[in-house]
């Protein structure tokens, strides 16, 4: 779109003259300026692009003024309309408390079986305690419950201290091995290698004994000797058949669900020195609504006991 000067002109810049000149190949006037040969033409914008820029500085200059724009040193500028995102947010939770403030006080005030047996206001229940659940227990059970190892699964049917909507919410309430609640769930395992109350010998021929429980693959002669170990030091919490006891938080050791693996290996680890989880209370943190949301949630994944089984 320009044109390029013959011989000498290499590198030099002619300044620009009051009158440009035409340029052959193209019919546009220059701007008198050049470099090196090559000249610049004088092509202005087209006044689409124009109009464009110009409005676009207008609407600019209106939104300043009607909205917030300008940020001061503590605040900033309100605008004419005084329009606010955080204000419209405070409305949109005002009205949706307004909306909901029949059903919470209904689940604040009713017991767990009572919002249970409502339909509809066990939805609403559930979907709150949904919500809570995705804000303050996910980092532990997981965006689904399925925990992971060391954080139960709230999904089966598996449950420590008892998996009825009243055990849950008192595990939900203060928590399990949470010192700073002197209501917590929870009885410490002994640690029976550690501590010197079982030999290697006899924490070996346990672990054989229990795999035999789960139905898993163990030595016959070390389990046989294991199973008098067992009932010595493990029946009373865990049961004469490893059923387990919701009272003391001891887990059933004759299914396939397990808190820190199911091999030899991980059972020997946990009887010579256990890994003792907690929980922390959430009655510190959450309003007793929530909890109750929280408890009916959890039940209603598909791993919750009927309350006839409370003294499973």
């Amino acid at each position: 779109m320009a044109e390029r000067g013959k011989g000498g002109t290499a590198g030099k810049r002619a300044g620009g003259s009051a009158g440009g000149e035409i340029d052959q190949p193209t019919g546009q006037m220059t701007t008198g300026h050049e470099w090196d040969g090559i000249k610049e033409l004088n092509t202005p914008l087209p006044r689409w692009w124009l109009w464009t820029f110009y409005a676009c500085i207008a609407f600019a200059v209106l939104w300043v003024v009607l909205y917030p724009a300008i940020p001061l040193v503590h605040s900033a500028t309100r605008g004419l309309l005084g329009y606010s995102t955080r204000g419209e947010v405070e409305q949109a939770m005002a009205a949706a408390k307004a909306a909901q403030a029949g059903n919470l006080e209904k689940v604040a005030t009713l017991p767990l079986k009572d919002i249970a047996a409502d339909p509809a206001l066990k939805r609403f229940a559930v979907a709150g305690g949904r919500s809570a659940f995705l804000v303050n227990c996910v980092p532990c059970h997981g965006s689904g419950a399925a925990g992971a190892r060391g954080y139960p699964n709230l999904n089966d049917d598996d449950w420590l201290h008892g998996g009825t909507l009243a055990d849950i919410e008192m595990t939900i309430t203060h928590g399990v091995r949470y010192a700073q609640d002197p209501a917590t769930r929870g009885d410490p395992m002994p640690a029976f290698g550690a501590d010197g109350i079982l030999t290697a010998e006899q924490i070996a021929q346990a672990a054989e004994f229990v795999l035999s429980l789960s139905g898993q693959d163990h030595d016959a002669k070390l389990s046989e000797s294991g199973k008098q170990v067992f009932a010595n030091n493990c029946a009373a919490c865990h049961g004469d058949t490893g059923a387990g006891n919701h009272a003391m938080g001891a887990p059933r050791l004759n299914d396939a669900i397990w808190l820190y693996g199911k091999d030899r290996k991980s059972i020997v680890a946990q009887v010579t020195r256990p890994r003792l989880g907690v929980m922390p209370a959430w009655a510190q943190r959450l309003d007793p609504t929530t909890i109750k949301e929280l408890a009916l949630y959890v039940h209603a994944l598909g791993g919750g006991e009927a309350e006839i089984a409370a003294a499973k």
